[in-house]
């Protein structure tokens, strides 16, 4: 199954590198740096190293308490942040600047894994989430490198493809020294694909702490856009949620003409389809990357910025947290929970279903339908100060019931290190 796979990937690789290029014409980033992506690059000091992957944005963010954690445990290993795409790559630079190498992740081709492994020589490998590569993980076997999965995660729908090559991910499971569960969902999914070495850590999203610059500079956003003012934020939207988000607004606006929304897509190639399309529906329309601070006229707010998503979280009142209005499956809602924000969502959010469920049980998160419903939400929260704050205190009580994950996971790396 395993030579069947590779196969596969040989075949689709050119595939794969013109859909780099094809994207690289929005995001230049694309076709940077592809040598990585094939195992090639600069060489690696010679030091011991723990080596963690994590794809993009969110799970380098998560990442953060537990990159930490080991610099501060392991100040004689270099720390390797591997991603998967430009915006993961640049939320590296951004949090952690040259305290951590950063390279992308290869190609689970033989050759590129290999060629790799070679350079980095990585003591333990933990790959953040959901990624199972049958080849890099059998290619750190032969190695004696342990690999955990860290944060494991797995929706209903990822378990049924995953069952779908059951033979394959069996295999690939079976040379996982640990996988680390974020709840017993997850981790009772895991053990049906057959990974032997299962256990709940916790979710390291909930030993998310806010940097202070990022509140900081969310008070200055905020005193641009007025202090006074209802501001509500859309974060990571995708493609087709923009104009629910916008129509949403607009019924808004006509009970409130002073609100203001904090649009943010999730990708940067939609930055400037957002603001576009924001302009064309007649809003008065600004960009962060353009104006940096908006005027007290602006009806919307595009931040089309990387790394800046918890200070636009500071600058608002309520967080609708996107992904939930198409079949993606929702992102993280704890970041605004961290700081204090109602959280309103789409229906879509298999991603994160424990985590809504202890959200929605302390009242701390509700669901909307639509734009009417969350028109409706977003008015009946503006209108009750009071419940605002009800609804930030049960989130704030969800995190602090759930902190420990970073705790868990040093202590496997301890046995793992010695």
């Amino acid at each position: 199954m395993r030579g069947l796979y590779t196969l596969l990937l040989y075949l689709i690789a050119p595939a794969v590198v013109l859909r780099l290029l094809w994207r690289s014409r929005r995001n230049p980033g694309y076709r940077q740096r592809i040598p990585e992506r094939f195992g090639f690059g600069r060489a690696f000091a010679q030091r011991p190293r723990i080596w963690i992957h994590a794809v993009s944005v969110g799970e380098t963010i998560a990442s953060v308490p537990l990159v930490r954690r080991l610099q501060q445990q392991y100040p004689g290993y270099a720390v390797l942040v591997t991603n998967t795409t430009p915006t993961g790559a640049a939320q590296v630079r951004r949090l952690f600047g040259d305290t951590v190498e950063n390279a992308y992740l290869p190609y689970d081709l033989p050759g590129a894994v290999e060629r790799f492994l070679e350079r980095a020589r990585p003591r333990v490998v933990l790959c953040m989430e959901t990624e199972i590569w049958p080849n890099l993980f059998a290619a750190c076997a032969r190695r004696n490198v342990p690999v955990f999965i860290a944060n494991a995660r797995l929706s209903a729908r990822s378990a049924r493809a995953y069952a779908r090559v059951a033979a394959l991910t069996r295999a690939t499971l079976g040379q996982v020294a640990t996988v680390a569960a974020r709840d017993a969902r997850d981790a009772q999914r895991f053990r049906a694909l057959g990974a032997p070495r299962v256990f709940v850590a916790g979710n390291l999203k909930h030993d998310l702490d806010v940097p202070a610059t990022a509140r900081e500079t969310g008070m200055v956003l905020r005193a641009a856009l007025g202090a006074d003012r209802p501001v509500w934020i859309a974060a990571s939207t995708h493609a087709g949620e923009d104009e629910i988000v916008l129509d949403a607004h607009r019924r808004l606006c006509g009970r409130l003409p002073d609100a203001l929304l904090i649009l943010v897509p999730r990708h940067p190639e939609r930055f400037d389809e957002a603001a576009a399309r924001s302009a064309s529906a007649g809003f008065v329309t600004r960009r962060r990357s353009l104006d940096i601070v908006p005027d007290a006229q602006t009806q919307v707010f595009i931040g089309d910025t990387l790394g800046e998503l918890m200070c636009f979280y500071a600058a608002g009142d309520v967080a609708f947290v996107a992904g939930s209005f198409v079949e993606v499956g929702g992102h993280n809602p704890l970041e605004p929970v961290a700081l204090g924000l109602p959280v309103l969502t789409g229906p879509q959010v298999f991603n994160f279903e424990q985590v809504y469920a202890a959200l929605f049980a302390a009242n701390a998160a509700r669901q909307v339908d639509d734009a009417g419903a969350l028109a409706m939400a977003l008015v009946e929260l503006f209108a009750a100060p009071e419940q605002r704050a009800r609804m930030g205190e049960g989130g704030e009580r969800v995190l602090a019931a759930h902190r420990g994950a970073t705790d868990h996971l040093a202590a496997l790396l301890a046995d793992a290190l010695g």
